[in-house]
């Protein structure tokens, strides 16, 4: 009988082949990180419009939203695959493991990028599809390149295309922007660094293998901390700007009722996160990090509830 280890590998089928590079080709967009930004799309759609939009303007939006962030998470991939390969949490990328040629890679986010651009300048408006290019633009060449491996500022600069569906959604609608789209922008941003930092504190020890300076690896845990808690209680007055410029557009009693009360969950948490590094205990920033996940989500929804009823 033929011992386990000398047993023949049965190449896969045709089909079963296939399908995992299609399942590769998907893991480079990064789909976790398009739904949470395209949490934050809607709303401001439908703040824009007053309303529902058309169903056809959302699903262009939606669509273009998701190539171009797409797109810009691949271009991230492609030039990372050095250091993706020495952190746990990368590893398994398909670039990586080699799955995908980094030529192939290229070519899909290029791909991407083009048809992202021409399907929002065709269904939408040029504004949109013009603050679309520029995110890609942002965050694969000036976040990627230039800052996430020189400088502890890198979360700071890249919270600028993480917030930038907030602009194109109320610009799909619009074709301008007004100030209840720059205060959610404002929102999401502020908002993106408590959440990074969280998640950048669990995998330190990955950053730092990797030599990429992100503020957990450079700063103590004390800094970190404090530096989470002045973020998070930016995110929240920010997010009460939102009623008094939004209020033309819908925003009332309901959303100012959910983002003290999100806000105060958030900020909390943000506070106990600190209190356990001051007593030197165990961090659990994860907690912040899904909290953080759930605050932007159910913010979100209230804007879309006080917009509708």
């Amino acid at each position: 009988m033929t011992a386990l280890s000398e047993r023949p590998v049965v190449p896969a089928s045709p089909p079963a082949a296939l399908g995992a590079r299609v399942r590769a080709y998907v893991a480079l967009t990064k789909p976790r990180i398009i739904e949470l930004l395209l949490v934050t799309t809607l709303p401001a759609m439908l703040l824009a419009a007053g309303g529902w939009p058309s169903w056809r303007l959302l699903l262009a939006t939606m669509v273009g939203g998701t190539l171009a962030a797409g797109a810009a998470n691949v271009f991230n991939c492609w030039f990372d695959r050095d250091i993706d390969r020495l952190m746990h949490r990368t590893e398994r990328r398909p670039l990586p493991m080699g799955v995908i040629t980094p030529r192939a890679a290229l070519v899909f986010g290029v791909v991407l990028t083009g048809t992202s651009i021409a399907l929002l300048a065709a269904t939408t408006t040029p504004l949109a599809a013009g603050l679309a290019a520029a995110a890609i633009a942002y965050y694969a060449l000036l976040y990627t390149v230039v800052l996430k491996r020189h400088t502890r500022h890198s979360t700071l600069f890249g919270g600028v295309p993480g917030a930038a569906p907030v602009l194109i959604g109320w610009a799909a609608v619009t074709g301008s922007l007004a100030w209840p789209a720059v205060v959610f922008f404002g929102v999401v941003f502020c908002w993106q660094l408590p959440h990074f930092w969280a998640l950048a504190m669990r995998f330190r020890a990955d950053y730092a293998r990797a030599d990429v300076p992100m503020l957990p690896v450079v700063a103590s845990a004390r800094s970190v901390g404090r530096q989470t808690v002045v973020w998070a209680w930016l995110t929240v007055a920010v997010s009460l700007l939102l009623w008094p410029v939004g209020a033309a557009y819908g925003i009332g009693w309901l959303y100012t009722a959910a983002a003290v009360g999100l806000g105060a969950w958030f900020v909390v948490e943000a506070h106990r996160l600190l209190g356990r590094i001051r007593r030197a205990e165990e961090t659990r920033p994860m907690v912040l990090f899904h909290v953080s996940i759930s605050y932007m989500a159910l913010l979100s929804i209230a804007i879309v509830i006080d917009v509708l009823v």
